[in-house]
């Protein structure tokens, strides 16, 4: 952390405090507060922490108002578009780009970490055949600290980065099992010959029975939802996996937690709600009453994709994820699926309408990767395990990160305490 270069000044009850303030590579300043307790004997209040910092990090940076994401630097749209999801990842874990030896050794490292050990294969077969994907990952994930024990010394740091690797590699893996036996079919084992996204596709789609070629339009569109989910700064699940690092829990226990904080629909389920509300519209024909009722403010229905919490005016990886749809369609096309006949006939006349133009309310990832996952013929249910495929090296980066900071302690929020003050024992017959 850098030096602190000016102080806020806090008073209370007439007694003034003085508490450095640091100013960021970029983003706004922020208040140490760290001293807070010792000598004020207050705690500041902040329910969801969505004004503090919990950490400084060199990873990911979002600038919500100006539509802004960085990853070490390098904005979204130009990975997305130049780079691909494997290049990120180096980026990611080790700071720069690599360089084309760098980037080849890698590949190859993540290409022939893909397969999992056998004896794991029992482990999903003990789940009910009606399990959801993401109930299967969370047990399955957890389980591999028993089963790679060679990388879960978190004091080594070849062991934290084989298990780095592991990790990156081994989750599309599992999540493509996992999709295989919710819908009964044979598990399909990786193969090297494959690039990383066709891989995944690979393992999900093909049978015993035929050959299965991957079509490069979907292996590219699929590689994209890898990147533009690869991380996204001190959201609701990386913050739980630093936290749960923050003990000392070894790195598979740690994305375990991540996974589990994903599930919540509030967090990784946004592209599965927005396929769901496309069902609710059904036809084209009842778009514009669904738009009469998200312009509604007495209607609680709200229009799913469009918008996003952190970008107020638009979604830096919606613009990239809108030529991917695009080219999905295109060659899929849309005809034979009245849900996506919905969203392509929603997207355009949410665009067009002034009412969503001055409350910015512009489709986002979400919107245009549900669509592109349900033209590639996955079910919802699959929709946040692929977030965590995705999204597992940036819970991997920011542990590492985290484990190297030596500012960091085990996590411990306080609270605003409202419940009863102390009261005596009273025996149950005097109740």
């Amino acid at each position: 952390m850098t030096k602190s270069t000016k102080n806020a000044t806090l008073t209370i009850d007439g007694e003034t405090y003085e508490l450095p303030m640091f100013s960021p590579s970029t983003g706004p300043d922020v208040i140490d507060i760290r001293k807070l307790y010792s000598q004020a004997g207050v705690f500041t209040y902040d329910p969801g922490f969505t004004s503090t910092a919990s950490c400084d990090s060199t990873i990911t940076f979002i600038d919500g108002g100006k539509g802004e994401l960085l990853h070490r630097g390098y904005p979204i749209d130009q990975l997305a578009s130049k780079s691909h999801y494997l290049e990120v990842c180096y980026l990611l874990l080790y700071g720069e780009l690599p360089t084309s030896a760098d980037l080849e050794d890698f590949e190859n490292t993540i290409t022939h970490h893909t397969m999992i050990h056998e004896q794991m294969h029992n482990f999903f077969r003990g789940f009910r055949r009606d399990a959801h994907p993401m109930a299967t990952m969370v047990g399955v994930v957890g389980a591999m600290s028993a089963f790679y024990q060679d990388s879960s010394d978190i004091g080594d740091p070849r062991q934290r980065e084989i298990a780095s690797h592991r990790m990156i590699a081994k989750m599309p893996t599992i999540a493509a099992m996992a999709y295989k036996y919710s819908v009964g079919q044979p598990f399909v084992y990786p193969r090297n010959d494959l690039d990383h996204a066709s891989n995944f596709l690979n393992m999900c789609f093909s049978v015993p029975a035929e050959e299965y070629v991957v079509n490069p339009i979907l292996s590219r569109a699929m590689d994209r939802i890898f990147t533009l989910h690869a991380d996204h700064e001190q959201n609701a699940s990386t913050s739980t996996v630093r936290l749960a690092s923050s003990s000392g829990a070894n790195p598979f226990a740690c994305i375990a937690a991540g996974i589990a904080c994903l599930w919540g629909p509030a967090h990784g389920g946004a592209n599965q709600a927005c396929l769901e509300m496309l069902k609710e519209i059904g036809t084209p024909d009842r778009i514009p009453e669904f738009i009469a009722r998200a312009k509604d403010k007495d209607d609680p229905f709200r229009l799913m994709g469009f918008g996003h919490r952190v970008y107020k005016n638009f979604d830096p990886r919606a613009t990239v994820m809108k030529q991917s749809a695009d080219e999905v369609l295109d060659l899929l096309g849309v005809e034979n699926n009245p849900i996506l006949q919905v969203a392509k006939e929603l997207e355009a006349a949410a665009l067009a309408d002034p009412y969503f133009a001055e409350k910015k309310l512009f489709p986002n990832v979400d919107f245009y990767s549900g669509i592109i996952l349900e033209a590639m013929g996955f079910p919802t249910s699959m929709f946040t395990p692929i977030f965590a495929v995705s999204r597992t090296v940036g819970w991997i980066s920011q542990w590492k990160e985290q484990f190297e900071d030596p500012q960091q302690k085990i996590g411990r929020p306080r609270q605003l305490y409202l419940g009863e003050t102390e009261r005596d024992y009273v025996d149950v017959e005097n109740r």
